[in-house]
């Protein structure tokens, strides 16, 4: 399968700030990537760059194999685009700026406007000024999805929205994999992604800190425990579990979290009389700020 996208130790610099850093990153045909991380964390400036909006400092970018600065025209009819601030005409109706975008695009049926538009429940006949934020927002993503393009690049694109609309916008996503579409969409909301992508980067002060599946991220990170004894409770074992972090003893209940597998707590739990376990995976967002205060604890230590 054809990399979409293809990023080699891609940096950006502003003067002395940081805008990324030696960035190495693929994405597959028909994959729903989640690109993660708080603002200023780097996630625009990556999506600049993928569309020759800015330029790099060093490292290259490729699109379908080919250079977003000279190839330009041509990748820009197969990339659906919007942007974290997305602005057009005010004065425009939303019928009219989605017909004249369509036209830029060498056209799109209007009943294929108007179909997106009804999903998200966009009232074409409106004028964008008296539109809202989260209306406007709309109207991104109408001329995003309309023309069914190969590649959908998508900054925050749930900014603004009501929960409604938000599940219309991951269904959209959805048929648009179905479809062989590639999805690259950056977020902090870290349940839109989840219940969509197929792999994650979390990026940090411009870096890349992780990238899998969220499974496989979930499989390394910390799992919750909490268990309820009938006897004493051997917390000098439990204290000694590889792994272990935040135990706390309340009478006959242990809780605490397991960052490795749990055989050997099995042994030791096998030794006892246990009245109840309770486990709980970390959702996407606990994998988030877990990796941001890991990378955060490393640098403390560094500066030490």
């Amino acid at each position: 399968m054809e990399d979409v996208i293809q990023l080699e130790k891609l940096t950006k610099t502003y003067g002395t700030r940081r805008g990324l850093v030696e960035l190495d990153l693929a994405v597959a045909e028909g994959e729903v990537f989640g690109y993660l991380g708080p603002n200023g964390a780097g996630k625009s400036t990556t999506i600049r760059l993928l569309l020759d909006f800015i330029r790099p400092t060093s490292g290259r970018a490729r699109l379908f194999g080919r250079d977003p600065r000279k190839d330009a025209v041509a990748l820009h009819r197969r990339i659906g685009h919007l942007a974290g601030e997305f602005v057009v005409d005010p004065r425009q109706r939303v019928g009219e700026c989605l017909s004249f975008l369509a036209d830029l695009r060498g056209g799109v049926p209007r009943t294929r406007i108007e179909e997106v538009a009804a999903r998200l429940d966009l009232d074409l006949s409106v004028r964008i000024r008296a539109l809202s934020k989260g209306n406007r927002q709309k109207v991104g993503l109408v001329q995003a999805f309309m023309h069914r393009p190969d590649l959908l690049i998508l900054d925050e694109p749930t900014s603004g929205l009501d929960p409604l609309v938000q599940q219309t916008f991951l269904d959209l996503v959805r048929e648009a994999r179905a479809a062989g579409q590639t999805v690259f969409m950056s977020s902090h909301i870290m349940t839109e992604v989840e219940a969509v992508a197929d792999r994650v980067g979390i990026i940090r002060e411009g870096r890349l800190v992780a990238l899998d599946t969220v499974a496989r991220l979930r499989d390394h990170a910390q799992h919750r425990f909490e268990i309820t004894f009938t006897g004493p409770i051997d917390q000098a074992a439990l204290a000694t579990l590889p792994g272990i972090s935040d135990l706390t003893i309340d009478g006959p209940t242990a809780r605490f979290a397991l960052a490795t597998d749990p055989n050997e707590l099995i042994t030791i739990l096998a030794r006892h009389r246990v009245a109840g376990l309770r486990a709980s995976e970390p959702d996407l967002e606990e994998l988030f700020f877990t990796y941001y205060r890991t990378t955060e604890v490393a640098k403390e230590t560094s500066r030490a």
